[in-house]
């Protein structure tokens, strides 16, 4: 598991996707969102917007980042 430190307390789940380096671009993202592909805390979310805060994990295809704010 990584690391990803966020400028802030909160990042959407897309932009995490791409700022973890999990996906290449947005619209990849969306797809991959929005097929149940992407786990946050061990759970399907096909939300795209969902707001993510420190500690949060999200996994994709058996790649996993944890999101720590500075």
């Amino acid at each position: 598991m990584r690391d990803v430190v966020i400028d802030g307390d909160m990042i959407r789940l897309g932009q995490f996707l791409k700022l973890a380096d999990l996906i290449e671009t947005g619209g990849e993202g969306k797809v991959l969102i929005a097929s149940g592909d992407v786990t946050v805390n061990g759970e399907v979310d096909v939300r795209r917007g969902r707001q993510l805060h420190s500690g949060d994990v999200v996994e994709i295809f058996g790649r996993t980042a944890r999101v720590v704010s500075h």
